[in-house]
């Protein structure tokens, strides 16, 4: 077991889970993981291997058919999969923020529908939020959904779907009220929740999803635009029941994105800080170790202590959000720090392997093209600096 990324308080139940999906990810994830990344296949055998170790229930309640377990169990758990292929945790994170927004925001009806079969992984969620020309702009979605009766009807394109292809329950954010003066544009937005078969192409009457896009890393996991075309959705599948409230509920999600951003971000460094530290001890220059090389000591010191400084914020986060808190300020400190040290980690890493870094035998190559998506998942470092520069000067303003 790893000296760095420990965690102190956690119950013996915890310390199984963790431990089962360490096991997992030595034995089935790491000694294929480059292979199936360099082929860009879906890894259908590992995600069979959660399935029943019951990962796509972890967070969902008992009641529901799930483990119960809280978002601190889930972000450990997220550490140990990135560790071993970051993509495999991607395909987790989206079904998990589509199953904690249905807890958090849900009527009871869409948790007794939804929630047992994405326990079981039967039913795989992704969600939608971001579209061609938004940028981090959400209050500027251009999607829009018209009232029709009993049903919503669906125009827009989206972008940036992690499991497009694979998932068939995809929560997708829409404007369904038009500008109004005095009328902030967040308050017009909705979420809906869109069943669908999986695959590409038409996977429903007015629902396309084009083929993957090609990706510098991040492989395996797919990523695809989705186009809706006069799609019919029931209004019984507005997220909660209510229209207008959708971008409060995303937001709520992705707090809980920027948790596993943040875990992803700590296991990747932790991953790439076990590569550097087993090569300076392998690879001889002048006669000795480059790990007895003052200069590689000194890496791997500021190495080792990013992989800890991030862990510890993450489990910070994680645990406030559990606690029932606001958790925005630590949640956007987390990613942002965990992602911004996870690059710094990988990329040192790179270096103690020289020209060997560079050659695709090594893992560390793959681990150097997907560190920068973590960079920009789940909002860049300047909206995370935003997010907290505006936190503290709530905490911290002084009276007029």
């Amino acid at each position: 077991m790893s000296r760095l990324a420990q965690t102190e308080g956690l119950t013996d139940i915890q310390r199984e889970i963790l431990s089962t999906v360490r096991d997992f990810v030595d034995k089935e994830i790491l000694p294929v993981a480059t292979e199936l990344e360099h082929r860009d296949e879906y890894p259908t055998a590992i995600v069979e291997g959660l399935k029943e170790l019951g990962l796509f229930g972890l967070m969902i309640p008992e009641e529901y058919g799930g483990l119960g377990e809280s978002l601190l169990t889930y972000a450990l758990c997220v550490e140990e999969i990135a560790r071993g292929w970051m993509s495999v945790s991607g395909i987790i994170n989206t079904h998990f923020i589509v199953a904690y927004m249905l807890k958090q925001h849900g009527t009871e009806e869409q948790k007794e529908y939804f929630l047992p079969k994405m326990a079981l992984g039967e039913i795989r969620g992704a969600f939608s939020m971001s579209e061609p020309g938004l940028g981090s702009d959400v209050s500027a979605i251009t999607s829009k959904a018209v009232r029709d009766g009993d049903e919503y009807v669906l125009n827009g394109q989206k972008m940036w779907l992690t499991n497009g292809g694979t998932s068939t329950l995809v929560a997708v954010l829409c404007r369904t009220g038009d500008a109004q003066e005095g009328v902030a544009p967040h308050k017009a937005m909705t979420t809906f929740l869109i069943e669908k078969e999986p695959g590409f192409g038409e996977v429903r009457p007015g629902l396309t999803i084009p083929g993957k896009i090609d990706k510098m890393g991040y492989k395996g996991v797919d990523t695809t635009e989705l186009i809706m075309d006069g799609l019919r959705i029931p209004a019984d599948r507005v997220l909660g029941g209510m229209p207008n409230r959708g971008f409060y509920q995303m937001m709520d999600g992705v707090e809980v994105g920027r948790v596993n951003v943040a875990a992803r971000g700590s296991g990747v460094a932790r991953r790439a800080f076990e590569l550097g530290v087993a090569y300076a001890q392998q690879r001889h220059t002048f006669g000795k170790p480059i790990a007895q090389h003052q200069a590689i000591q000194f890496k791997l010191a500021e190495m080792g202590t990013k992989v800890e400084a991030a862990h510890a914020m993450m489990v910070n986060a994680a645990r406030k959000k559990d606690s029932g808190a606001r958790n925005d300020l630590e949640a956007g400190m987390a990613k942002y720090l965990a992602s911004e040290y996870c690059k710094e980690v990988v990329e040192d890493a790179f270096r103690i392997h020289g020209g060997y870094g560079f050659s695709k035998e090594y893992e560390i190559e793959r681990l150097y093209r997907e560190a920068p998506m973590l960079l920009i998942g789940e909002g860049t470092a300047e909206i995370q600096k935003m997010i907290i520069g505006r936190r503290l000067l709530e905490e911290y303003r002084t009276q007029d």
